[in-house]
């Protein structure tokens, strides 16, 4: 399956909380499995903010803590099982796989993982990649789906007009 794309321009935090908003108004799920998220980009670039905005709008009440330093984070809305993994600071598969990671990877499951470049092949293979990147003065957010429930995600994602403002034609 040819590999699906949409590039935004994000020119502040509201616009990557809009983007994580619009994720999760457009994400359906799959009842036949998990959906695996990598989230790309340096430092400070925005990936958690995202992740912030998507769980609470989903669902997630009260505090949404980032997994620096628990490395995993587990919350339940709506019946989805949505697992936030930070990967920072580990330093290769081996680490991940003591994270238990797979025990997640069941029907109705969101797995968002940060820095997923440390995890290597202890990964499960993504149906999306978010990356953020600086742009002049903006952050740009690039999402790349290969697989057919991520292409489907990105299709319902194209169709939110809360994202107008923000599609870019960069390359």
């Amino acid at each position: 399956m040819s590999e699906f794309q949409i590039a935004l321009l994000l020119s502040d935090t509201a616009a990557t909380e809009a983007l994580g908003a619009a994720l999760a108004r457009s994400f359906s799920g799959d009842a036949q499995g998990s959906t695996v998220v990598y989230l790309r980009g340096e430092l400070g670039a925005g990936k958690t903010t995202c992740v912030r905005s998507l769980l609470r709008t989903l669902g997630v009440d009260g505090l949404i803590r980032s997994p620096t330093y628990t490395l995993v984070e587990v919350y339940a809305p709506r019946g989805i099982t949505c697992v936030h993994v930070d990967l920072y600071r580990l330093h290769g598969p081996t680490e991940v796989d003591e994270l238990g990671l797979r025990d997640y990877l069941d029907a109705h499951s969101l797995l968002l993982v940060e820095w997923p470049e440390n995890g290597g092949a202890a990964l499960p293979a993504a149906d999306m990649e978010l990356t953020l990147t600086y742009w002049d003065e903006c952050r740009q957010a690039r999402l790349d789906a290969s697989t057919p429930g991520g292409h489907s995600w990105l299709h319902k994602l194209q169709l939110d007009t809360s994202l107008a403002p923000y599609v870019s034609n960069l390359t």
